[in-house]
């Protein structure tokens, strides 16, 4: 077992160590001459300082009634997306509320997603891991396209691109994770899992 899980098991919950805070006499302080002391927080936090990093992002796969996706243009890299970006971990946001609310965010639509199509590790020289996660955001009608209000401190423009043009738009493993998530949702198979947008075998 990594470092990771086996080591968080020798920490107690941070609701336990409050509860051992605040009552006299268990706040760590070893019970007799010779007893261990138990972890505190600071030791759990320094603890998971030392953890590895893994970056996580989701996004929502939009089409229209020919099929074309939904793609937003950043003005921030080359190369297009899926509505989607960040996942707020550390303020306990779940990769499917992420793209529900960058969603909301970057096109201005706040629609319940569908089922997870695709989870994607991707590994990158200069930066932790990325995990992606893409959930099926549905079929758009006319009056959902004409009530898209761009992001505009990070948003150039949308468009819709058949499946055939993707690639050349979506750059890397994005574009072949995009083709595995419609692969997905067309023949209703389970979640696909990849690596660098590529099936696992």
């Amino acid at each position: 077992m990594g470092r990771g899980l086996a080591g968080l098991s020798r920490f107690p919950s941070a609701a336990a160590y409050a509860v051992r805070m605040s009552i006299p006499g268990t706040s760590g302080v070893p019970a007799a001459s010779g007893t261990p002391a138990a972890p505190t927080a600071s030791d759990f936090a320094a603890y998971v300082a030392t953890l590895p990093r893994v970056l996580a992002g989701a996004a929502a796969l939009f089409r229209d009634a020919e099929g074309r996706v939904l793609l937003v243009e950043p003005n921030y890299r080359p190369g297009w997306a899926l509505p989607g970006g960040t996942i707020e971990s550390d303020d306990g946001e779940s990769p499917r509320q992420a793209a529900r609310r960058e969603t909301l965010e970057e096109i201005g639509l706040d629609r319940p997603l569908g089922r997870l199509l695709a989870v994607d590790w991707v590994p990158g020289p200069d930066r932790p891991p990325l995990v992606a996660y893409v959930y099926d955001g549905g079929v758009l009608g006319e009056d959902d396209f004409a009530a898209i209000r761009l992001q505009e401190a990070e948003l150039l423009s949308w468009r819709l691109v058949p499946r055939a043009r993707l690639t050349e738009h979506l750059f890397g493993s994005l574009g072949h994770r995009v083709l595995a998530a419609l692969d997905a949702l067309a023949d209703g198979s389970t979640t696909a899992e990849l690596e660098n947008g590529r099936p696992v075998d």
